[in-house]
């Protein structure tokens, strides 16, 4: 038995949520396995009942459990309160409590989506890569950290085991794809962080000589993921270029609502889409739940080792989506739309 801890947050997270437990009930049922699914409350739909973003109840139900799927957190109702209060703190307190150190992004184009992108298809056609974004360092959590009237300041800080066990994940990812080349992000012609950053990922480098590693500043990499996205096979970088270059990736591919995410350390895995709570859409079934459906794949795949299973829900993605079905961020003008429980059963039926 598989044991899920469920939480939706807020905006268009239970809708999206909704359809990915749907995935997974078809899952189950179709393999034959028990899948226990428990729903608890996250981010401002928590802070609405408890006054508290992440209770003490939720913590612990995430550190007992197989997996935990998140739906998005956030929204202007809560912008006001003090930072330390907001939905984000509690998002980056989970992954701090949790210890999830490692964020992995696919950027991947479906063959049936590849005109959906802002970009010429001749350029992202076939693009499929892979950014392990580090997690619980650098400028997020640095100290000290603050601001006043006349400045504000941040320290980005990495210690070398973070960089180190980053680093050979990305590795041992890249050996299992079949040693594809690793490129590191960094920005070590300013920054000294990055400067120790890249001497780190090249120690590590000397246990994987199989794989190829190459160095790449941070604004250069931004223009070479939209340039030639097919050139980069795995990405490794630290948690503030790591989260703007994976909404790039995010991009390239046609639209946020397509990708998932995992976020994973030694004990503890949280998957999750990587766009956000959309209030302006919330709870009027628009939503694409094709970001959320294929983390449940990256679950399956990473935390239950079930690969054969990934393989299945990414096939029927790409099934439903062969055949013209489109919700509305996907879809061209003019094009009709399906709604979010529409596109999850067309996936649900491909299963």
């Amino acid at each position: 038995m598989y044991k899920i801890v469920s939480i939706p947050g807020d905006g268009i997270g239970p809708e999206v949520v909704a359809g990915a437990v749907d995935v997974i009930n078809a899952v189950a049922k179709k393999h034959g396995f028990e899948v226990l699914i428990e729903e608890h409350l996250f981010g401002g739909a928590s802070y609405e009942v408890h006054g508290n973003m992440l209770t003490d109840e939720t913590l612990e139900a995430c550190r007992n459990c197989d997996a935990v799927l998140l739906g998005a957190v956030g929204g202007p109702k809560w912008e006001s309160l003090p930072h330390a209060e907001k939905p984000e703190a509690a998002l980056l307190k989970i992954r701090k409590e949790l210890g999830l150190f490692a964020n992995l992004r696919p950027a991947k184009v479906y063959e049936a989506l590849v005109d959906a992108s802002t970009l010429k298809s001749e350029v992202v056609g076939g693009t499929d890569f892979m950014v392990f974004r580090e997690l619980t360092g650098g400028i997020y959590f640095g100290q000290p950290r603050g601001y006043d009237e006349n400045r504000g300041w941040n320290t980005m800080v990495y210690e070398r085991y973070e960089v180190e066990r980053i680093a050979r994940l990305a590795f041992e990812y890249a050996r299992n794809r079949g040693n594809v080349k690793v490129t590191s992000i960094d920005k070590a012609n300013v920054l000294e962080v990055s400067q120790f950053w890249r001497n780190v990922v090249h120690e590590v480098h000397k246990d994987f000589p199989e794989i190829e590693l190459a160095d790449m500043y941070v604004d250069n990499a931004a223009m070479q993921i939209v340039r030639n996205p097919k050139q980069f096979d795995v990405i490794v970088t630290s948690n503030l270029f790591g989260d703007i270059l994976s909404d790039i990736s995010g991009m390239i591919t046609g639209s946020l609502g397509m990708l998932p995410s995992a976020s994973i350390g030694s004990d503890h895995a949280l998957y999750e889409p990587i766009h956000g709570s959309a209030p302006d859409i919330a709870g009027q079934n628009k939503a694409n739940p094709i970001a959320t459906i294929a983390s449940v794949a990256m679950m399956f795949e990473n935390s239950f080792a079930l690969p054969e299973v990934a393989k299945e829900i990414y096939d029927a993605i790409e099934a439903a989506l062969a055949t013209g079905i489109r919700t509305a961020d996907i879809a061209k003008p003019g094009e009709k739309t399906a709604s979010t429980t529409e596109m999850t059963a067309a996936i649900v039926a491909r299963i």
